[in-house]
């Protein structure tokens, strides 16, 4: 499969005391920040950010806990919530882009764009959703989940909290064969799972605080919900999904995505959870070409 990969300089920037690193690339044409899914960053688009730098000001982030990110103390030094999340691709927003912007999510990344659409809908000039989470182990999800499910999660997730088993837990899924496993679950095509994608992905997980937040994050089941949001929209929005996605399944995600404030839905076919790095040649041109007609009409 086609695939363009750039090295691009990181920056930091400070948000609320905390380093947030970023990349961009691009002078000209629209804003445009790209936010990946869980356990993911910046790296996640080397293959699309050199495409739409070429007629966009484009950007990635790091959400604070991920990649080369400052990863606080949970709870005590931050909440890692969709609503902070949110704030702080809004804060990037006005600080660094310094203008309306156009967010582009994979995963639970486009939860935080569409909360921060939604909390600062004047920053937001419309919304890119790529295979988006879906929060099936929500609370309220659980009651439609068979019993076993409904129960076991949550006794998981409490096991999880213990601070030794957690950490445990952690250093069993940072190793080199567990991620790949599961990336060739995630991802259609074997062969896209690639040394430099685990690399990039296992880089972040030796920071110190590391094993917090994800701990963390997997006990989050409450907060916004994808339907919860969608309606609240006030920008172009459009769903971009894979359609060989084992964790977000295309049927769901074409029921969710059945609102007035969705504009377009677009299936890739034969490509997993993450499109725009197993098959970039696919989901590039589909993002270029309608940030390049939102542009003209806005």
């Amino acid at each position: 499969m086609t695939s363009i990969a750039t090295t691009t300089a990181n920056i930091t920037w400070m948000w609320r005391g905390h380093q947030i690193n970023y990349q961009t690339a691009g002078e000209t044409g629209a804003a445009v920040l790209l936010i990946h899914g869980f356990g993911a960053s910046v790296g996640h688009w080397r293959k699309n950010i050199p495409v739409l730098a070429e007629s966009c000001r484009c950007y990635a982030i790091d959400l604070i806990g991920f990649g080369a990110s400052a990863k606080p103390q949970p709870g005590a030094e931050i909440e890692y919530t969709f609503e902070t999340w949110g704030e702080l691709v809004v804060d990037f927003c006005k600080e660094v882009i310094g203008s309306p912007t156009i967010l582009v999510g994979n995963s639970i990344g486009c939860i935080v764009a569409l909360q921060a659409a939604v909390t600062n809908p004047e920053s937001v000039r419309g919304v890119a959703l790529l295979n988006c989470s879906l929060r099936l182990l929500h609370d309220r999800k659980r009651a439609k989940m068979p019993f076993y499910r409904r129960w076991g999660t949550p006794v998981l997730q409490s096991i999880l909290t213990v601070p030794a088993i957690g950490k445990f837990f952690f250093k069993q899924l940072a190793q080199r064969k567990v991620v790949r496993k599961i990336l060739r679950q995630a991802y259609h095509h074997p062969e896209a799972v690639s040394e430099e994608l685990i690399d990039i992905l296992m880089a972040p997980a030796a920071d110190p605080g590391a094993a917090d937040v994800f701990l963390k994050f997997t006990a989050y089941s409450w907060g916004p919900l994808p339907e919860d949001l969608l309606p609240q929209l006030s920008c172009p929005a459009i769903a971009i999904w894979g359609a060989a996605d084992p964790w977000e399944p295309i049927a769901l995600g074409r029921e969710l995505m059945d609102v007035s404030t969705v504009n377009q839905f677009v299936e890739i076919p034969d490509v997993g959870h993450c499109p725009q790095d197993e098959a970039p040649e696919l989901v590039n041109p589909v993002l270029s070409n309608w940030i390049s007609k939102l542009a003209s009409k806005q």
